[in-house]
């Protein structure tokens, strides 16, 4: 049983790096910087994919009633606003660096539940949170390779991020599963960054791209939507076959290996300071989780 789990958790940390390091491939050596349409395809392969596992019946999955599906539209819509400004980010900023203004979604949720849900807040938890906090602020003046377009879509990024875990948490609804969620998301994205295609100017950008037909793009394209997908559903099985708190301790072994692999396959601009920027907000969520299963 024990390395079934250990297996699993190996595939899941495997998936996500390949995830973003197909991603950054895509957005930062192909240049393709168009979100509407790069995750606009990634989330209607994903929708596709997933009622074809459905309907082979490889994914439970019942029918979501209409109110149950309007009452998820917020976190839909920070889904979008997750993905789209993500890749923006992405495709200016290195992955160790966007990863540690990425923990800072931590911070976002830890106030949001402070004011908002008065939740309490173990000290533990507090100093892990203070820990991330300083290192993003620090992380911009630290950084050689300052890019404030970059550090903009990632604090858009980040408040997504956060909002949206604040969000599944207090929005229980049994009528919905961690699945029937995600086909809300990756149908309402499809239809919203559809829409948004021609009116930010990506679609017509996107035709004089010149590598549109090349094999390394569409490769890249088809593994990243593929490598996404399977992304999620070996995060549904962690999660409903073992534990949340599984499915984010893999996670983190999976961001520090993504951290410490990405300098040897993509270039990347740190210093000494940024460095140390890096190390304490990854020290802040290993506080974080220990303190989260100490709670348990």
């Amino acid at each position: 049983m024990q390395w079934k789990r250990q297996g699993t958790g190996c595939i899941f940390s495997f998936l996500f790096v390949a995830s973003y390091f197909t991603n950054k491939f895509v957005l930062s050596v192909l240049k393709f910087t168009y979100p509407t349409l790069f995750q606009g395809w990634q989330t209607l392969i994903g929708a596709v994919l997933l009622l074809f596992c459905v309907k082979l019946g490889w994914v439970e999955m019942s029918h979501i009633n209409r109110s149950a599906a309007l009452s998820w539209l917020p976190g839909s819509l920070l889904f979008v606003g997750n993905i789209y400004a993500g890749s923006r980010a992405l495709s200016r900023m290195d992955i160790p660096l966007f990863f540690t203004l990425q923990n800072y979604s931590h911070v976002v949720s830890y106030i949001i539940g402070k004011f908002v849900y008065r939740m309490r807040v173990q000290w533990l938890k507090f100093i892990s949170i203070c820990l991330m906090m300083l290192s993003a602020i620090n992380l911009p003046i630290n950084d050689p390779g300052f890019d404030k377009i970059a550090y903009q879509w990632a604090v858009a990024h980040l408040i997504c991020v956060g909002s949206y875990r604040v969000f599944q948490v207090n929005h229980k609804s049994p009528s919905l599963s961690d699945i029937e969620q995600q086909c809300i998301n990756y149908v309402f994205s499809v239809l919203l960054l559809a829409m948004a295609a021609h009116p930010t100017g990506d679609l017509m950008a996107a035709l004089e791209f010149p590598s549109l037909q090349s094999h390394k793009f569409l490769f890249g394209c088809c593994i990243s939507a593929l490598v996404g997908f399977l992304l999620l559903l070996v995060s549904v099985k962690i999660k409903n076959g073992l534990s949340t708190e599984y499915l984010k301790v893999w996670m983190f072994v999976a961001k520090v290996t993504a951290i410490s692999l990405s300098p040897f396959i993509f270039y990347t601009d740190i210093n000494v300071r940024s460095l140390s920027c890096i190390i304490t907000s990854h020290c802040g969520e290993a506080l974080l989780l220990y303190s989260e299963r100490d709670s348990k």
